[in-house]
């Protein structure tokens, strides 16, 4: 199993970046990949709370973890320490066993420069799942998430 960090600064106050892991909505809108949809079928932000979400290609070529073109994947918050840290394990729906397996995800959030840092690391990737692609994707993701709270 292998892990990923990933590091981005973010130009908002750590409350605001904490709370946009932990709203629904707003996950909805930036925690998925450019070419996908995201929707969230069950999300409770607090710690023990569970989510469930879906990605879907949005062109019919993309291959999917769950179904022809879905990634499904559930999870629960196991620690959460207000505008500090949030600890969450995920794991894919998936029939492929190169894809199953809990991964572990710990976010830090610390001031810096007028900013946030966020450092996500995430644990015990599945062996199906590249490094570099899912570095890429919490890129993307990121991205999507700065434009969120530059727009607020």
């Amino acid at each position: 199993m292998s892990s990923t960090r990933v590091t981005r600064h973010l130009q908002a106050p750590r409350a605001r970046v904490y709370r946009a892991f932990l709203d629904a909505k707003a996950v909805e809108n930036w925690m998925v990949p450019t070419g996908m949809t995201s929707q969230v079928h069950a999300f409770e932000g607090k710690e023990g709370g569970v989510f469930r979400i879906s990605l879907t290609y949005d062109a019919p070529t993309g291959v999917g973890k769950t179904t022809a073109h879905t990634d499904t994947y559930h999870g629960r918050f196991v620690t959460l320490v207000p505008n500090e840290r949030i600890v969450e394990v995920v794991e894919f729906e998936t029939t492929d066993p190169g894809m199953q397996g809990e991964m572990t995800i710990t976010i830090t959030f610390r001031d810096v420069d007028g900013g946030t840092e966020l450092v996500a690391v995430h644990d015990n990737l599945p062996p199906g799942l590249s490094a570099a692609d899912n570095e890429t994707g919490w890129g993307i993701s990121l991205d999507k998430l700065e434009a969120l709270l530059e727009a607020h």
